[in-house]
């Protein structure tokens, strides 16, 4: 593992599972302007680069009506994360925090979430903006994103709001 993905200080690893629980298949690929982890947004929010998701032509006719959704919820697998951290210590935060109150990619399964724009649907490929993840990344799941069931105003992150940041 190359030195960017290494412990910084504070930080705690485990030991991995001898055997996982479950498989799961990749359903294509994402294709981003980063190559780079460095390079890479550190959330979705901070992106408006138009991304391409292309989906796997076996799985064409579960794209039937997507055309209709303005965002979706796209999830993705980090295949280049670490996977044995559950101590973080992020470099844009005080003081280390809990791989479960964090979004960061380095996780025991490093799926990651972003609720996407659809820009539009051509065959398998269809473009988005609203993504953080590098070049060729494996896609898990695309699904609509319902703003009467996925959006909660009221939402909070303590540790962020004692901080000053907001929601």
């Amino acid at each position: 593992m190359d030195d960017a993905y290494g412990l910084r200080e504070g930080e705690i690893a485990v030991d991995l599972p001898e055997h996982h629980d479950a498989g799961i298949y990749f359903i294509g690929r994402i294709a981003t302007p980063w190559t780079r982890r460095e390079d890479c947004p550190k959330n979705p929010a901070e992106s408006n680069a138009l991304c391409t998701i292309h989906l796997d032509p076996r799985y064409a006719a579960g794209l039937k009506d997507l055309e209709t959704c303005s965002h979706v919820i796209v999830l993705y697998f980090m295949d280049g994360a670490r996977r044995d951290i559950v101590l973080q210590r992020p470099r844009h935060y005080a003081g280390g925090r809990g791989v479960f109150a964090l979004r960061s990619p380095a996780r025991p399964n490093p799926i990651a979430l972003s609720v996407a724009r659809l820009e539009a649907v051509d065959g398998t490929a269809l473009r988005v903006r609203g993504l953080d993840c590098l070049d060729g990344t494996p896609l898990v799941d695309i699904k609509p994103y319902f703003a009467s069931i996925d959006a909660h105003p009221d939402a909070v992150v303590g540790w962020r709001e004692a901080e000053g940041r907001s929601r």
